[in-house]
């Protein structure tokens, strides 16, 4: 498997796997394909932190990692991961959360947050938010809002989450 910033050239390509992996998807709003092709255009947007998985020269997965702010501070989001839905439970989404952590730490961000499973995104370090001081907004549920500390000696953050305008949030 190759872990690897997208181009352009893989827009088709990502639209198609991010749209298939949501398919099933309990919280599925049939519209982060779109979401993905808003934040690219989006001051927010950090091409490095744009990532594809390649098995065989074939994507079959993408996560998108974008700034925020929390109070004065910029921080990263994690949205969306997409996997295709046959390389799922197979470590490809696992290869490009450590990719795009290690990234971002390498491009000096300090936190990354994220709205997701209580179940998965925990066992790579994301701490329910609130523990850090960042405020849960409103109508996302506490336990699946969550953040991680990227830099070891990471200054204190509190406040509350502005995303950008693409997320509608």
């Amino acid at each position: 498997m190759l872990i690897r910033q997208e181009t352009s050239n893989d827009y088709e390509e990502v639209y198609y796997v991010v749209k298939q992996a949501f398919v099933s998807a309990e919280h599925n709003d049939e519209k982060e394909q779109d979401l993905v092709a808003a934040l690219r255009k989006s001051d927010a947007f950090i091409p490095q932190l744009s990532l594809v998985a390649e098995i065989n020269g074939k994507i079959v997965g993408h996560i998108l990692f974008t700034e925020a702010k929390v109070g004065s501070d910029t921080v990263l989001v994690l949205a969306p991961l997409s996997v295709l839905p046959e390389f799922q439970k197979q470590g490809v989404g696992t290869a490009l959360i450590r990719k795009g952590h290690e990234t971002g730490k390498e491009l000096g961000y300090e936190y990354s947050l994220v709205l997701g499973s209580e179940k998965y995104y925990p066992r790579f370090g994301y701490l329910p938010a609130i523990q850090f001081g960042i405020e849960v907004p409103e109508g996302m549920p506490s336990v699946n809002f969550m953040a991680i500390q990227l830099q070891e000696h990471a200054g204190s953050i509190n406040g509350v989450v502005t995303y950008a305008k693409e997320f509608g949030i």
